[in-house]
């Protein structure tokens, strides 16, 4: 290696990620739920993410999905978000937060509790994010 490459080294750590690569509506695949009380099948299928002050003036990350055709949104508490990153050093992706959005919907169908929206607290969302395994 020479000594002008080695200028340019970075000892920062580098922890892998769930790259925001292909189009939003791609970041998780469609995925059914079957509810442990009734057995019923939900379809489900993320479409896409925004900032939840700009429609609702809510501090979330809003996260839009279709069960069974209908739209369903998942707001996580964007307080979360600051704790992962103080917490690692780095922001989670947007793939990152569809994958805990997709999981709190998947909790919630289990249980029968379907809603248009649902407002994921910041020890939920920091819950899922250790349960998924995101570092």
């Amino acid at each position: 290696m020479t000594t002008e490459a080695r200028e340019h080294e970075s000892n920062a750590v580098t922890k892998p990620t769930l790259a925001n690569a292909g189009a939003m509506s791609t970041f998780v695949g469609a995925f059914d739920v079957t509810s442990k009380l009734t057995g019923q099948t939900y379809n489900c299928r993320f479409s896409h993410m925004w900032n939840g002050i700009a429609t609702r003036h809510a501090d979330t990350i809003d996260t839009k999905f279709y069960v069974d055709g209908e739209a369903h949104v998942v707001g996580l508490a964007h307080n979360a978000f600051v704790t992962f990153r103080d917490r690692t050093k780095r922001d989670l992706t947007d793939r990152e937060c569809s994958f805990v959005a997709a999981e709190y919907l998947r909790e919630r169908l289990e249980q029968e509790d379907l809603r248009p929206l649902y407002d994921v607290f910041p020890d939920d969302v920091t819950r899922l994010i250790d349960a998924i395994g995101i570092k």
